[in-house]
Parts: structure tokens; sequence; C-alpha cells
């Protein structure tokens, strides 16, 4: 094993075994596809990576072969091709490769492009390797793989689970061999990957700084050690480094006689079954781990201990819920004849004190208001408004107030928008999007014949198989390059963006009702925490008594926008036009400040109105203002239900819904944590 004194030593890490078996098991079975380590900054993710790579054997390449080619097979396409001539291809043995990905490159610069110098020169095309091509046979690591664009993590996977990278891209065609060890490293508090790649890593492995103070000591004794003087310490570990290298390579060599028995097999897609699992990758991946670990400890069956440690590392990110069971026509049955009986007992059931149902006393406090304020909307604007000055003149307070705490914040699941067409400008950490400025990624680059960010890379690549054709054609003066209007391409940039959020939250009397409004506090505090992460702009306009205000100007302060919610009060009258208006007026003033802007209003009420803003009827002018919202193509609407369920329902919210063109949900179907979800969902549809 070659010595390298700057690489920290595999064996040296402390309490996370579990860890380095997962590297230690791809780099035995590469075809695993790949291992996803999460964990919080400063938990040797990278590091473990690393001191892999100094223990992987030195391999046997073809000699000046771009794509390191083993001359036993598989072979690219020019060794084939060499040897289908019958030549004799010459070797040279060399360490594997570590080849790091970085969070900028391009498409081209991973799967490879046309080689330009081959174009210029001899008018042909020919493919100049890339980063896949560089760690064929060793490893390629993503250091917070969670901000790599996802069709970039599609390649990855593709090429760690085949084997093979397939080029098709700028007229050519051309696939190698890329057994690669994919190591992909992220930190879970800088967003989530989503679901569909996370199933693809092979194994998934949850790493923390270990609590046990023996431990943490140890760490800092070894990592103190080695900085002082890499050399003494690595001295200490050759003998377990060396052990450990041996072990890989004689695993790899056992891994083709490792046999799984029959029973496990069936134990391992049972196991698959009860986690829940979708489609059939994970039981492949699960058998192919057991084997590579039956391997390291050199035996050539697969015992019940390597599938359960394998398990822990194939079904940690897989594993969902199951799905509630279907009832049998005995359940059926016995629901039918429990609905008919409560159907006939209804009246005494009426009849008996809301004390039984084990609410606390605030909570029938809030359920008393809430009645009250539902009872005023059968009354007419001039009643409600007669009865308010009779109370003013009496001394009476107009309405109860509660002011609700914030509930506890959580962490919000990634909110992730679909990249559009619209070109904005702006800055922020949410979405991908193409931007005007000549900052950003580049991405990509189109044809235009009069660029304003010339892609020179593109340009040349367009005009270089044309060079010999144009060299014959008569050319005022010597170019080294000719190129022609047609060949030209403009640059395709890409930065992510911030957004703009605005919820309309009912405040009456109403929403005291089951302690909503502490849920909905928690939700909109929750999303202002992952806005200032993303640089997003929320709002919050509140409405309740004679009117709306605007709570919250959009910022991403949470400090003020958490005293704020925690000020709140509930109760009084519903002025659902006023916060209606209020908020398409706050999103109108956004969209001229900024027309690229992506607004999107959020309506949490129960749909009802008892006070009016010119006059007319409440219900009547709530509906004109929800249709000047819909009439508005850049504005995305939700609209959440509140109402009460019982056997009478107004459903005022699901018609303001529709009026607004707005996606519908009720309440009664959501947790706070599900707001967060329901605008994630409704935003991602609306940019499609």
């Amino acid at each position: 094993m070659p010595v390298r004194p700057s690489v920290y030593p595999f064996s040296a890490l402390v309490g996370q075994e579990r860890m380095k078996r997962a590297l230690m098991a791809c780099a035995v079975c590469p075809s695993i596809g790949g291992v996803l380590v999460r964990g919080q900054k400063g938990t040797a993710k990278s590091t473990a990576v690393r001191a892999l790579a100094a223990l992987l054997p030195h391999i046997e390449v073809v000699r000046a072969c771009p794509f390191s080619c083993d001359p036993r097979g598989p072979l690219c396409p020019d060794c084939a091709s060499r040897v289908a001539r019958g030549e004799t291809l010459p070797t040279d043995w060399r360490p594997a490769r570590l080849v790091d990905l970085p969070l900028g490159a391009t498409e081209d610069r991973v799967t490879g492009s046309l080689d330009l110098e081959v174009a210029i020169r001899f008018g042909r095309k020919a493919l100049e390797p890339g980063l896949l091509a560089r760690a064929h046979r060793g490893i390629l690591y993503v250091d917070e793989v969670n901000l790599l664009s996802d069709h970039l993590v599609d390649i990855l996977l593709d090429a760690a689970s085949l084997g093979v990278n397939i080029v098709e891209r700028e007229g050519i065609s051309f696939r190698h061999p890329a057994e690669v060890i994919l190591v992909g490293t992220m930190n879970p508090e800088e967003g989530e990957l989503r679901p569909q790649l996370l199933d693809r890593f092979g194994l998934c492995v949850e790493v923390a700084a270990p609590e046990d103070i023996d431990l943490r000591c140890e760490v800092l004794r070894r990592r103190e050690a080695f900085d002082s003087d890499p050399s003494e310490s690595l001295a200490q570990w050759i003998e377990t480094e060396r052990q450990t290298a041996r072990a890989l390579v004689e695993a790899r060599r056992a891994l083709p006689l490792v046999r799984m028995p029959a029973p496990l097999l069936a134990k391992a897609s049972e196991l698959c079954v009860e986690a829940c699992v979708a489609g059939h990758r994970a039981d492949l991946t699960l058998r192919r781990t057991a084997r590579a670990l039956a391997a390291l400890a050199q035996r050539e069956d697969v015992r019940q201990s390597d599938l359960d440690e394998a398990a822990e590392l194939v079904l940690l990110h897989r594993r969902r819920m199951p799905p509630p069971p279907a009832p049998s026509e005995q359940q059926e049955e016995q629901k039918q004849e429990e609905h008919e009986h409560e159907h006939q007992n209804q009246p005494e059931q009426e009849q008996q004190p809301e004390s039984q149902d084990g609410q606390q006393p605030q909570q029938q406090q809030a359920e008393a208001r809430a009645s009250e304020d539902e009872g005023e909307l059968e009354q007419s604007p001039e009643s409600s408004e007669s009865d308010e000055a009779d109370a003013e003149n009496q001394g009476r307070p107009l309405a109860l107030e509660t002011i609700f705490p914030v509930g506890a914040a959580f962490r919000v699941k990634p909110i992730v928008y679909k990249k559009d067409r619209v070109v904005r400008t702006g800055s922020g950490r949410r979405t991908r999007s193409r931007t005007s400025q000549k900052s950003g990624r580049y991405v990509k680059a189109r044809q235009n014949p009069a660029p304003t960010d010339l892609a020179l890379d593109a340009t040349l690549r367009a005009a270089a198989p044309h060079q010999r054709s144009r060299r014959e054609l008569p050319q005022p003066g010597e170019m080294a390059v000719l190129v022609q209007r047609s060949d030209l391409r403009q640059r395709v940039r890409e930065k992510r963006m911030g957004h703009f959020i605005i919820f309309v939250v009912d405040a009456s009397g109403s929403m005291g009702a089951g302690q909503r409004m502490v849920e909905t506090k928690g939700a909109v505090l929750s999303l202002l925490l992952d806005a200032y992460q993303k640089r997003d702009k929320v709002g919050l306009i509140a409405f309740r008594g004679q009117g709306a205000s605007v709570l919250l100007p959009p910022t991403s302060s949470v400090d003020l926008a958490y005293r704020l919610l925690e000020d709140l009060p509930t109760g009084g009258k519903t002025p659902l036009v006023h916060g209606l208006s209020l908020g398409h007026e706050l999103v109108l003033r956004q969209l001229r400040r900024d027309p690229t802007s992506f607004p999107v209003l959020v309506v949490i009420s129960d749909g009802k109105a008892n006070v009016s803003l010119a006059g007319g009827k409440p219900l009547a002018e709530a509906r004109l203002a929800a249709r000047a919202i819909a009439e508005d193509g850049r504005i995305r609407t939700l609209v959440v239900d509140v109402e009460k369920a019982g056997l009478i329902r107004f459903g005022l919210a699901q018609s303001l819904a529709a009026e607004m063109g707005a996606q519908y949900f009720r309440i009664e179907d959501l947790r706070a944590r599900d707001l967060v979800d329901v605008l994630r969902r409704e935003v991602l549809d609306g940019a499609e």
C-alpha cells in the first residue's frame, strides 16, 4: 500500500463504523450504485472518502488510454479496435484516482464533449473525455451532492449503476466503461435530495458526532497528533491500513464466488416488502450489498448477519409508511350499522352537554366564540352595525379577543419549484432560474446570430467540423478559425432566485376554534425560517374586526416576524374582502417593482364574510375580489378551508377557491406541517 502522509488514516476514524462499512462495500462492488453519506458539518464525511481512496489498490491500465481501460476488459471503442486489428495493448500500473466533481460542473465536463483540437486540425469529430472517464475504476466524489443540478445527479447515478457512460451530443455517439465508486456527501440542513434521486443511491448512512465524552476526546487526540506530525501518526496506523487494503483486494477476488442461499434471497425480498419500498431496486441492491459484506469477511456464503447489516444501509432512505389496509366486507357492514345507529340517536346526542367531549375549558370558550361569529353570517350589515353601536354606547367590548401562542417551529421540507423559461433578475437560494445577467452558472448555449454573451466554446464547436471545407473557399486574409454568423452561440445562464409569498390569514373569532391559529402561526414562522435560509420574501396580512392590515411587510426578518405573530390577537368579525383586496394590492405592488417575480397568494379562512368594503353584500364583494385575482395569470393562489366539520357546512371557502381559480384544501385534512407541503405542491404545479 502506498504511503500518503497528507491523507488522514482510514483506520483512525472514530465512531463511524457504519459509514466505513458502507464505503468498503461500495469499493468491493461498485455496481451497488454508490453511497450517500448524510450528516452535519464536521462529522468526517469528506475525510473518510479521501482516506478510502488511499487504501484502493493500484490498477493496471492500457498505456495512454484516456479512459483508463482494463486490458482484460471492458474496453473503450479505440482500444477494442486496436485489439481487433491484432495489436497487443501495452499497460501501466497507477494508483486509483479520487476525482472531485465541483458543484459548478456542466454536463459536457462530466460526460465529455467534442474535442475542439481534433475537430479544427483534422476536421473530424472525436470525444474529449470528461470526469466520468477520469474516475473510471476509482472514486468519483461529490461533496454537497444535494446542491448539484438534478440532471447531473441523474447522469452520475446512471453511470454508477450501469458502469457505462453514454454520450449522445454535438453529433457524437460514444460509450465507454465508467465503473466508478460514487460517493455523495450532504448536510441535510442545506436541503434534501428529491425522493426519485434519493432512491437511486445504493446505500445511505446517517452520521453524527459522537456524544460520548471519551470518544470525542479520542477524536481530538488523534486529529491533533496527525496535524502536528502526519508521518509519525501514519506510522502508528500503517499496519492496520495495510490489512484493510489487503482485505479490499481479497474481497474483490472473492466476490464472484459468494453465493446467497435461497432462504436468504426470500428473506431479502421480505424485508423490502416490510419496508414498503417502491420497485425492485432495493431487492437487487440488498443482495449485492450482502454479498459484498460476506466477501469482506472472506466467506463464500451470505449469512443472516450480513443481510441484517446490509438492510440497515439499503433501506434507510427507501423506507416508506405502509398504506392503510383496505376494509373488509364485514368491517364495511359494521361501519354501516354504526352509522345508522348514530343517525337514529342524533337528537339524544345533541342534548348532551359539550363538556362530555373532554375539551379543555380554553378550547370550549374558543368553540363558543367561533359559534357566535358564525351566527353573525346570517345577520345583515345594518343589524351588525347597530349591534356594534349599541355595544359601544353601553361600554362593552365589541368582541372577545384571544392571543394564541405561536406554534412550535418545525423544519420545512424542501420547497422545490420546477424551472420555467422566464428570464429573471435578482438573487436568492431557492430555485434555479434563467437569468439575463452575465452572472450565474453557464449551463448551455443556443444559436444567436447577434449574441450579447458569446459562448466561445460552443461557437468553436459549431465551426470546427466545417474548417476543411471552408479552407477550400477563397478567404480574405488568414484566419486561425473560420467562423460564420450561423456558428455564433449565446450563453444561457442560470442562478438561484428567491420567491415572494403572501399569507392572507383569517384572524377572526372562528380561527380560535380547535387551536387553528396556533397551527397557522407555527406554519408561517416555519416558512419564515426557511425563507431566511433561501432568501425568499414572505409577507403576512391578517384580517379581523372591521378591516385588514399588513402584519408583516415583505421581509426575511425572523425576529420581527416572531414578535408580530406572537402578539396577533384573534377575535371579531370577518372582513374577507378587505384581506383579499389588500393581498392583491401587495402582490401588484411587487410585480410593478419586479415583473419577473413569482408571487404566491395563500388564503387561510373559512370563506365567510360579514363586513362590507363598499356598502354591498360582503360575500358578493369577496367573490368580485377573488375574480379580479383570478384574472391575473401571474399570481398563483391557494385556499385552505378552516370551517369546522359538522352536519351543516356552508362550503364558502370552496366557492371562493373556485372563483379565484385556486387549489382548495380543508384544514381537517392538514396539520401545521402540511400547510408548507400544500404550498410547495401548488407552486410546483403552477410553474408547469
